[in-house]
């Protein structure tokens, strides 16, 4: 089947590109449980899936909510605010959604899954309390399977946005649909999807389109159609594939004199995040000293702390990739 959405003026005008949280939150989740070998994520995945089987997120909320496969509610991902929300304000969205909209959510569920379970019926009875619950779970593992990884994950996220501007504006809109999956083609106004299961009126789908790079989503599209909000289409962006590739620093010598010799030394160890344990066992560093070291190089905005469990991630922040990448040059 071809699914068409039709544009008026109106709506090509309000095509938008948006990079979100929760967009990354549900594939990701069902990849780490999936236990498969990911050709792209595995690195990613090796790291992650044992803090989260040890924090026990493989059997709560999102384990009820987001099944191996098929559908996932739909307030799970709301629209994006702004170009990039700040993940809180994702949370506070979802914490927001109107009780009959859970409810549909999860008789939609029910329907693929064949039943809910023992949470998910406790929800769909009080949605208020229930989202505050799921809330804090998706905080404990977007602390614990993301936010670490996070400043990595927006360069590639935003390196699409940038690219994809650049073609509205060399070639315009039809150039941007045409080349944004091979299941997608533009053509007399209207968009349309491959392979998709039901049509898209645009009657029944909100004004404009949200479109959403997404690094977990997988090859394949991911539509999200709740009227009125605008619909959603997350996509997988360009260049996951070397997302995880060890990124050597060759410049590092030339900020020892800047930032001193271990502090240096611990930002190039953070090419994937770690604990201060694991940091002065790499480094020979003593336990006291990586954290001093840590805590002045976080003051500077330079590495973030991230809770996992009863440890603590450091990572290099999106300032610091700049900062080893000005001087590998």
């Amino acid at each position: 089947m071809v699914a068409e959405l039709a544009f008026s003026a109106s709506d090509l005008a309000q095509v938008r590109f948006a990079v979100s949280a929760m967009w990354e939150v549900a594939p990701s989740y069902r990849l780490l449980t999936s236990h498969t070998a990911h050709p792209v994520h595995r690195p990613w995945a090796d790291q992650v899936r044992p803090r989260l089987v040890a924090a026990g997120l493989d059997r709560g909320w999102l384990s009820e909510l987001i099944p191996p496969t098929g559908y996932v509610p739909d307030f799970l991902t709301p629209p994006p605010a702004g170009p990039a929300p700040a993940p809180t304000t994702e949370w506070d969205a979802i914490r927001a959604s109107p009780a009959d909209r859970v409810r549909q959510d999860l008789d939609h569920l029910a329907r693929h899954q064949g039943r809910l379970g023992p949470r998910l019926r406790t929800l769909h009875a009080d949605p208020a309390s229930g989202l505050a619950e799921v809330t804090q779970e998706i905080e404990r593992y977007w602390e614990l399977a993301l936010a670490p990884y996070w400043a990595r994950l927006r360069v590639a996220l935003d390196a699409d946005v940038f690219h994809r501007a650049r073609t509205v504006a060399e070639h315009g809109a039809g150039r941007l649909f045409n080349d944004l999956h091979t299941s997608v083609s533009w053509n007399d106004d209207v968009l349309r999807l491959d392979r998709w299961k039901r049509n898209l009126p645009r009657g029944s789908t909100g004004t404009g389109l949200l479109l959403i790079p997404s690094a977990f989503t997988g090859p394949d599209l991911r539509t999200r159609v709740r009227p009125p909000d605008p619909p959603q289409l997350a996509y997988p962006a360009r260049g996951i594939g070397t997302l995880w590739e060890t990124r050597p620093v060759t410049g590092a010598a030339v900020l020892t004199p800047v930032l001193g010799r271990s502090r240096t030394l611990l930002l190039t160890e953070l090419a994937t995040p770690a604990s201060t344990t694991e940091l002065a066992h790499r480094t020979g560093l003593s336990p006291a000293g990586v954290s001093q070291y840590l805590t002045a190089l976080r003051n500077a905005g330079l590495v973030s702390a991230h809770r996992a469990g009863r440890s603590v991630l450091y990572a290099r922040t999106s300032a610091a990739e700049t900062l080893l990448e000005a001087a590998s040059a």
